[in-house]
């Protein structure tokens, strides 16, 4: 049986540099990953004289290679070059070849791309071979239906020893290109359709150069995109006066092609910046055609090189660090990690075994500050096998905490009807806690879940995981203004109101056995001051709380009081001689305020008086308008000399008479109402009352 050999990716036969020296295995000895959802991982291993490294990524990961990669040669030996598969556009590709597939081109229209090659074709009548002259269509009769048809068929022309023949294409069982070269363009070409469609992972070549017999340890470290790592905690509460117990686990996944055996992980809390750019893709520009240069020819110049060495320091530390990472590792811890060990003298004994602090495992991961993020270092080597996932504990502390009931009243003031379940915890483990769930246990049965954002080491956060449905809140609200002054400023009437707002909660504890400390949650209002309570117990950015302790079966009523003083600019003359009366019987107005009122009061009711004397002759003279043009209008129906027509005519004087009077009247009532106003105006301009 004939076996195919298999296809060698195209990209890697046209880019690729051939691999040079024995192939080095390169494992993962480091990763770190970030919450930003990147990995930075290094790779180290001892070689010895020239080697190649060969890596292989997923395709979506190489611009990130591309963009991150570093390659080091601890011992002084050469760093070829990085070379890999390029990622040409497919049409790109195919056009480079000699015979072009990117239009999917049927037999005849193949044949007509390669006149002029040497052909052997084996046909019904025998086998052909000659030299393509080209593919025509030729009128064919066919049979169709009882009767005849003329189709067009393409034909195939040929040049052989013994003339031109030209032989039906559909008659061609067979064909074989003569050209040995034009036979692998074809078979290239084909080759690049299979690579684009099953090309998922692309090789990456590293090459070190060096004496023989030398022997160091080189070092590629690169980022690419990883799953976030995530926490998740467990809350052990006491069931008497002790603290409460912390336990976490953080959540990574290998999502990579190669196995994590005895890898050093570390759990960065930082987010840094990261951007993805296709560096992968070729870019081709547009570039102008200009005509060939006739100068001189010019020598190559010749740069100083820029690069240094490492500085001996640096390369005796990094040189040990890679040999620490390649020892062997005794670490007990590594029996957690793979399940090893187990301890079944509970299981065996038949014992009920509750969830308690002291059950839970110890921490396989130590914590501390690197540059500005905190890093949680897995203790034991971790072993994952590629897209497997794993829980790894990275804390178990005993940490500072107390129960709480917690009522947290909405933006209107609103309580709810029952409190919550809580805890407050202050950090003082050694680590930083990240975001992330926590399954709260209470006497050893679960209580339900909490969550937890980012806190930092003495920082303080409140959990809460349950409806407290034995402590009941009954909310009364209650909203008041009251004037507080009354004066006039800048001319205008300020009145000065102060706003009061005070919600009542009754608590009432139903729980006989237990009592509560009930946390009181106020958003806190710029707008409003607070009266009562004066002082909270703590107070955040937007929050003030407030303790107040709930004995067993007991009562306790809190009152949150606030208060705000608002203004309100009003006309001097808009309050009316009544209301003003009787503010000042009450004493929230001056004599002072009053005699101001009343003489702007005064003023305005000329300047009124004038306006309406002004509105009166204005309508007289549209209702004598109106007459007017219903006299002119029977005056056209009325004949000349008329007794009718001569009364039409004395009316029309009367009318005219008494509108030039109107129109003297209302200059005069103008001129009364201007002198009004600016009187009044000039009164309560810069009038300064209290």
């Amino acid at each position: 049986m004939l076996r195919s050999r298999p296809l060698v990716p195209l990209a890697l036969v046209l880019v690729a540099a051939p691999l040079s020296g024995r192939e080095e295995v390169l494992p993962i000895r480091e990763i770190t990953l970030y919450r930003s959802g990147v990995g930075a991982f290094e790779r180290a291993a001892p070689i010895t004289g020239d080697a190649t490294v060969r890596l292989r990524f997923p395709t979506d990961a190489v611009n990130d290679i591309l963009k991150s990669m570093t390659v080091l040669d601890l011992g002084g030996g050469t760093i070829g070059p990085v070379t890999y598969g390029s990622k040409e556009p497919l049409a790109r590709r195919l056009a480079s070849f000699g015979v072009d597939l990117s239009s999917a081109p049927s037999i005849p229209d193949l044949l007509r791309q390669l006149r002029g090659a040497r052909l052997r074709a084996a046909t019904i009548d025998g086998t052909l071979e000659g030299t393509i002259l080209g593919v025509e269509d030729r009128p064919v009769p066919v049979a169709a239906g009882g009767g005849a048809a003329v189709v067009a068929r393409p034909h195939l022309n040929l040049l052989t020893e013994r003339g031109v023949r030209s032989t039906d294409v559909a008659s061609l069982a067979s064909f074989e290109l003569l050209d040995p070269a034009l036979a692998e363009e074809l078979r290239l070409a084909l080759a690049a359709l299979a690579d684009q469609r099953a090309e998922r992972v692309k090789g990456v070549d590293l090459s070190f150069h060096a004496a023989p017999d030398e022997t160091r340890t080189v070092v590629v470290t690169y980022v690419r995109e990883m799953p976030v790592w995530k926490t998740s905690y467990r809350l052990i509460l006491p069931d008497g006066d002790g603290r409460p117990t912390m336990q976490g686990w953080a959540i990574v996944e290998n999502t990579t092609d190669d196995a994590w055996d005895g890898v050093r992980l570390s759990l960065a809390s930082g987010r840094p910046v990261g951007f993805t750019m296709d560096l992968y893709q070729p870019i081709h520009a547009a570039r102008p055609e200009l005509p060939v240069p006739l100068d001189a020819g010019l020598a190559p110049a010749l740069y100083e090189s820029g690069g240094r060495p490492l500085p001996a320091e640096k390369l005796a530390r990094l040189q040990d660090k890679a040999k620490a990472r390649s020892a062997p590792v005794t670490s007990g811890g590594a029996a957690f990690l793979t399940g090893a060990g187990r301890r079944r003298d509970a299981w065996d004994a038949g014992e009920d075994l509750m969830v308690n602090a002291d059950a839970l495992g110890e921490a396989q991961a130590a914590g501390g500050e690197v540059g500005a993020q905190f890093h949680y270092t897995i203790d034991a080597p971790v072993h994952l096998d590629r897209q497997r996932s794993a829980m790894l504990p990275i804390l178990r502390a005993e940490i500072d905490g107390r129960r709480l009931a917690i009522l947290s009243l909405d933006g209107s003031g609103a309580a709810p009807e029952h409190p919550m379940q809580g805890v407050e915890l202050t950090n003082d483990t050694a680590l930083h806690l990240m975001p992330g769930p926590i399954a709260v246990f209470d006497a050893g049965a679960y209580a339900g879940d909490a969550r937890i954002d980012h806190t930092a080491r003495n920082q303080k956060r409140l959990l809460s995981f349950a409806m407290d449905v034995d402590v009941e809140c009954r909310t009364r609200a209650r909203t008041e203004r009251t004037l507080v002054a009354l004066k006039i400023v800048d001319g205008a009437l300020v009145r000065r109101t102060r706003a009061t707002r005070e919600r009542t909660l009754e608590l009432v504890n139903h729980d006989d056995a237990r009592a509560r400390t009930v946390m009181i949650e106020a958003p806190n209002d710029p707008a409003w001051e607070r009266v009562l309570p004066p002082d909270p117990t703590e107070e955040t950015s937007t929050l003030a709380r407030f303790e107040v302790p709930l004995a067993a079966s007991g009562r306790a009523t809190f009152v949150l009081a606030e208060e705000r003083v608002e203004d309100a600019r009003l006309a001097v003359t808009s309050m009316s001689t009544e209301t003003l009366l009787d503010l000042h019987a009450d004493g929230r107005v001056s004599d002072a305020v009053v005699e101001a009122i009343r003489a702007a009061a005064a003023l305005e009711s000329e300047a009124a008086r004038a306006r309406e004397t002004l509105a009166r002759l204005d309508r007289e003279r549209t209702s004598i308008a109106t007459e007017q043009d219903r006299i002119r209008s029977n005056m056209t129906r009325v004949a000349p000399g008329t007794d009718l027509h001569r009364r039409y005519l004395a009316k029309l004087s009367a009318q005219e008479d008494r509108l030039e009077a109107i129109a003297n009247e209302r200059e005069e009532a103008e001129r009364a109402r201007r002198t009004a106003e600016e009187r009044r105006d000039e009164f309560v301009r810069g009038l300064e009352v209290e």
